[in-house]
């Protein structure tokens, strides 16, 4: 594709050649918004300086635009500027808010954590670090529908649990969870609630607005923004700072919680994606919508089920499984015509069976036939019906 100048998205008239199949693979990474290329190239090239410098008007500039970012990136979620710490993405958030609850774990004796069996892995492998370490783990299943009940985790609470976390939607099914219910269950406790945001971000708005969520993790690969840059936002309680022990020391930048030189190229870029998903958060909404009713509907004469309950699922998101159909032979015979996956991006390379879908405890063949489609309002549509075609045909050989 090229870029449209003066637009925020892409020309969709023209392509990379028609050898290049339509990409389907928006929950593993999006490509970039136009405008946010515009802006990152801008302060890598012209306003280069350092954060950090005081001294001359380069540095000046660049933090001018870290603050403003700070706001941008804030008011996705009704938060305020001062709680927005930059990262390099989701898995180094998710790091800190985990990992860094660790002294103040010991110092209380609070070292339970309740988690879910279908977050990524960069929340489960931190919890499970911490369960090596003498905290006690709470691991919480998912229903059939991919959600887990507000109730189990109201039942999970004792009162040395530390934190609770859970992702707003699941990264393989799409599927949405009750946060907002989650956070009610939490009211009259203390614990800590961390949410992770990598999948939502941008697109969920009321939901993530929610006071009660005390730390949130974003992704700006997820959001058509560059890899490589995130933030984790600390909601303060009144005028009390999370008590988190940083990760990476040496320079104190990020109020000490994140040293290092800040990527003022890259955090521009997850500021204006951020500004420009909420301008147009409906009409992308709509464009997602319209992709999946029809992809749903060129399905049907092949018995799909759907993993995931579809009410509750992010409408750029599908993931299905086809009867007589493997995953892995499916991506290989759709390779011309779209860029698909049949999991996580982070697992891509292993061959065992999803721990999202296992935890949903679906039959076998649907989880090793599962295929995740996703989308964005960037996807030109493809070609559904000789989608469904070409998985029809492995059906029935």
């Amino acid at each position: 594709m090229t870029i449209a100048p003066g637009t925020d998205s892409f020309d969709q008239t023209a392509s990379h050649g028609d050898s290049r199949p339509v990409y389907l693979d928006c929950n593993a990474t999006t490509p970039i918004e136009p405008a946010v290329l515009r802006e990152v190239v801008e302060f890598l090239q012209g306003d280069f300086g350092n954060a950090g410098s005081r001294t001359h008007a380069y540095g000046q500039r660049a933090k001018e635009r870290v603050n403003r970012a700070r706001e941008e990136v804030a008011a996705v979620v009704g938060a305020k500027p001062d709680e927005v710490i930059f990262t390099s993405g989701a898995t180094e958030s998710n790091n800190l808010a985990i990992l860094g609850l660790e002294e103040i774990g010991r110092n209380t004796g609070r070292r339970h954590i309740i988690t879910t069996q279908i977050e990524h892995k960069a929340v489960l492998e931190p919890v499970e670090r911490l369960r090596d370490r003498g905290f006690d783990v709470t691991l919480l299943p998912p229903n059939r529908g991919g959600w887990v009940e507000p109730q189990s985790v109201a039942d999970a609470l004792r009162p040395d649990t530390l934190l609770v976390s859970v992702m707003a939607a699941n990264n393989e099914t799409g599927v949405i969870q009750p946060i907002g219910a989650i956070a009610d269950a939490l009211e009259s406790h203390d614990t800590y609630l961390h949410v992770d945001a990598a999948q939502a971000f941008g697109k969920l708005l009321d939901e993530l607005r929610n006071s009660r969520i005390d730390m949130m993790s974003v992704s700006g690969h997820k959001l058509y923004a560059p890899k490589g840059i995130g933030a984790l936002i600390l909601r303060r309680r009144g005028y009390r700072r999370i008590p988190l022990t940083p990760l990476t020391i040496g320079g104190g930048q990020e109020r000490g919680l994140r040293s290092g030189t800040l990527p003022v190229a890259l955090i521009a870029g997850l500021a204006t994606s951020a500004t420009i998903a909420v301008r147009h958060h409906d009409s992308r909404t709509a464009h997602c919508i319209k992709l999946r009713d029809r992809l749903i509907t060129a399905l049907e004469p092949l018995n799909a089920s759907f993993n995931g309950d579809l009410d509750r699922t992010m409408p750029h998101t599908l993931n299905f499984s086809v009867p007589g159909v493997d995953s892995e032979a499916a991506i290989v015979a759709l390779k011309d015509l779209v860029a698909i996956s049949n999991g996580s991006a982070c697992t891509s390379q292993s061959y065992d069976p999803s721990h999202v879908l296992v935890a949903m405890n679906l039959p076998d063949e649907r989880i090793h036939g599962a295929l995740r489609f996703s989308w964005s309002h960037l996807t030109e549509e493809p070609d559904w019906m000789q989608v469904a075609s070409r998985l029809q045909l492995i059906q029935h050989s």
